[in-house]
């Protein structure tokens, strides 16, 4: 996993690399770059006069999801853009007092339970280092470790057996399931590669966590009693995989250090034969972590994944840059959620934030 400083590195490379208006025509701009641009302009144009970026409800949360694929993309709060400036303003708003209440929680004011802890969690760990000035960067290091020992204390909460390891929807949950998981694990992997404290023991028992949602048998040594390609489940003990969820395994796996381990071989497996439909129902929360993992596992995996998520995301852009969900609960949360996940999914060409990167 790269340092923190890589990611201002990459963004001054993207800029010197990403040629002017006047350079423009004798290069080449794909399919992606015109949809990605796009997808910044309606980021851009959603942000409130108070710097939220969001046009339902959760109104961190979504923020922090914005910051998240502006920097994914290659815009960082502080570059002299529209694009730069809206995340600096966004980040300026998740930073306010009263957004994280006295114990550290994010998903308090929001609504957004730990769903959103994790999210805004995980956007400030990225984001350490590249505030506007030091002062803010101080204030990002200090709102991270507080939102990062509150995920530890939840995760410390007397849970049974099965669920120990994992997280659940309040910070008191006496259960778990993965997809909450999978964002405080992101979030704590993210703040151990910045330095903050975290011990080695929370990923190791959110891991153990993670081989409890795999679908196959596995034997006394944790490894699958049989070649068969297995996915991963919601909660634990579970026999059927689903996409979302062996998707969102997959890259916490990976994001945990296992890339040569038999599930993350038997996920990707499964996921090739399993790809991501539009009326899924939770297509882009799916198709995100499906996009990021397949990357990491290269080879004819990532070029399957990138090939598809093309295939079935670029037809379906709106007018305006945007993306939203057909149905059900996604279509709910709005233009901002699918946009910025989206464009986390499509990112994977760009590969800035460190997170994702090996």
């Amino acid at each position: 996993m790269c340092c923190r400083s890589s990611l201002a590195l990459l963004a001054l490379l993207f800029a010197i690399a990403t040629p002017s208006l006047a350079e423009e025509s004798r290069f080449e701009r794909d399919e992606i770059d015109r949809a990605v641009d796009k997808a910044v302009l309606f980021l851009v144009g959603k942000q409130r006069a108070d710097g939220a970026i969001v046009d339902r409800s959760h109104d961190t949360t979504m923020t922090s999801l914005a910051i998240m694929a502006l920097a994914s993309v290659g815009h960082l709060p502080g570059d002299p853009t529209p694009a730069g400036e809206a995340a600096a303003n966004g980040l300026a708003y998740v930073l306010a007092d009263g957004r994280q209440d006295d114990e550290g929680y994010y998903g308090r004011h929001d609504g957004s339970r730990m769903y959103g802890h994790g999210i805004t969690t995980l956007m400030l760990t990225e984001m350490l280092g590249m505030g506007t000035d030091p002062a803010q960067d101080q204030l990002i290091h200090d709102r991270c470790q507080a939102a990062i020992d509150l995920i530890l204390k939840s995760q410390r909460h007397q849970k049974s057996q099965e669920n120990q390891g994992g997280w659940r929807y309040t910070p008191t949950s006496s259960d778990a399931d993965l997809s909450v998981s999978v964002w405080q694990l992101m979030a704590l992997r993210s703040a151990k590669n910045d330095g903050l404290k975290v011990p080695g023991s929370a990923i190791d028992d959110a891991v153990d966590y993670l081989k409890r949602s795999y679908t196959a048998k596995l034997d006394r040594n944790g490894l699958p009693n049989d070649q068969k390609p297995a996915g991963f489940s919601y909660t634990p003990g579970q026999r059927h995989a689903s996409f979302t969820m062996t998707a969102a395994g997959l890259l916490a796996m990976q994001v945990c250090g296992q890339y040569d381990s038999p599930l993350v071989a038997g996920a990707a497996e499964w996921l090739m034969q399993h790809p991501p439909k539009h009326n899924d129902r939770f297509f882009h929360y799916g198709t995100y972590y499906y996009a990021q993992g397949m990357y990491q596992c290269g080879g004819e995996y990532a070029k399957q994944a990138e090939q598809h998520v093309a295939k079935i995301l670029l037809p379906r852009q709106q007018g305006d840059g945007s993306w939203l969900a057909e149905g059900g609960d996604e279509k709910r949360i709005g233009h901002v959620y699918s946009t910025s996940l989206a464009m986390l999914t499509l990112s994977v060409k760009y590969h800035y934030l460190p997170i994702y990167q090996k």
